[in-house]
C-alpha cells in the first residue's frame, strides 16, 4: 500500500474504533470500563490518519513541482531531444497490489455485524470460574435486594449465606440447561475483553419455570439456599438460589459480568 492508502485504512479503523466506543457494539468485544482508552485510540488513529495523508500530499506537491522545473531545464538544454522518451519514463507508475484493499473488509465487519455475546454453547462446555473474592462488600438494605449472579455466588459459596440472610434477593442472568436437563443462570465474567470470558453459574430451585429456552434472559427473585452441587466439567462448587419468581427480560446492554475481579 501507499501512504495515501494507508492513511486511508487508519482513517477507517479509527472510524471503527470510534462507533464502536460510541455505542454498545464495544461491550462485545471487551469491559466497559476501557471505553476511554477504545475512544483515545479511534481518536490518535484519525488524527494519525489526517497528518499521514496532508504530508503525503505535500511530498507529492514538492515531487511535481521539482519534475516540472527539472523537465523545464532539461527542455532549455536540449530543445531538439528525445522528450517523448523521457515522457515515457515518467509516465511509467509501480501500482500496488489490489488485495492489500481485503484489509478493510474486518472494519466493515466490526461496523455491520455486531457479534453475539457469548451464551449457553459456552457456558455448558466451560467449568465454572467461580472464585474466592478478597473481601466482600457491605451490601444495602434494600428488601428486596438487586445483585450480580457473581456476587451472589462468591457470597453464597465462600460466605456461606452471611451476608445474604433471608432477604429477598433479584439476580439477572441467562439460561443454560446441562445434559440432563438441569437449569442453571449464568453470567459470563471478564477480566479485560470477550476472549477471556468465562461462565459463572448458578443452580435454580423452588419455582421455576416449566419451559426453559437456552439462552433466554430471566430475572428472578427468591432467596438464598444452603444447598451446593459440583460442576461436573472441573469440579468446582456451584450454588443453588431458591426461586420465588422469575420473568424473562431483555438482553442486556452489557451482558457481561464484571464484578468477579473487582
Amino acid at each position: 500500500m501507499n501512504r495515501q492508502a494507508q492513511a486511508a485504512v487508519l482513517f477507517l479503523v479509527g472510524a471503527a474504533l470510534l462507533h464502536a466506543g460510541f455505542t454498545n457494539l464495544y461491550l462485545r468485544y471487551v469491559k466497559a470500563g476501557l471505553q476511554p482508552l477504545l475512544l483515545l485510540s479511534g481518536a490518535v488513529l484519525i488524527v494519525t490518519a489526517l497528518a499521514t495523508a496532508w504530508y503525503e500530499w505535500r511530498r507529492t506537491r514538492a515531487e511535481k513541482a521539482h519534475a516540472e522545473a527539472h523537465a523545464e531545464a532539461h527542455t532549455e538544454a536540449h530543445p531538439e531531444g528525445d522528450v517523448a522518451e523521457d515522457d515515457a519514463h515518467a509516465g511509467h507508475v509501480h501500482r500496488e497490489p489490489r488485495i492489500s484493499w481485503l484489509l478493510i473488509l474486518p472494519l466493515f465487519a466490526l461496523i455491520l455485524v455486531a457479534p453475539p455475546a457469548l451464551g449457553s454453547y459456552s457456558a455448558v462446555r466451560t467449568g465454572t470460574a467461580l472464585q474466592q473474592p478478597y473481601g466482600l462488600l457491605k451490601l444495602p438494605d434494600s428488601n428486596p435486594l438487586t445483585l450480580g449472579l457473581v456476587d451472589y455466588a462468591s457470597r453464597a459459596v465462600y460466605d456461606h449465606g452471611r451476608s445474604l440472610g433471608t432477604r429477598q434477593l433479584k439476580v439477572t442472568g441467562f439460561v443454560a440447561l446441562d445434559k440432563s436437563g438441569a437449569p442453571f443462570l449464568v453470567r459470563m465474567a471478564l477480566n479485560c475483553c470477550a476472549a477471556d470470558a468465562q461462565p459463572v453459574k448458578i443452580a435454580l430451585t423452588g419455582k421455576i419455570p416449566p419451559v426453559l429456552q437456552p439462552d433466554t434472559w430471566l430475572e428472578i427473585t427468591g432467596t438464598y439456599s444452603p444447598k451446593q452441587t459440583k460442576d461436573p466439567i472441573n469440579n468446582r462448587p456451584i450454588p443453588y438460589f431458591q426461586v420465588t419468581q422469575a420473568k424473562p427480560i431483555p438482553t442486556p446492554n452489557d451482558p457481561y459480568d464484571e464484578s468477579w475481579n473487582q
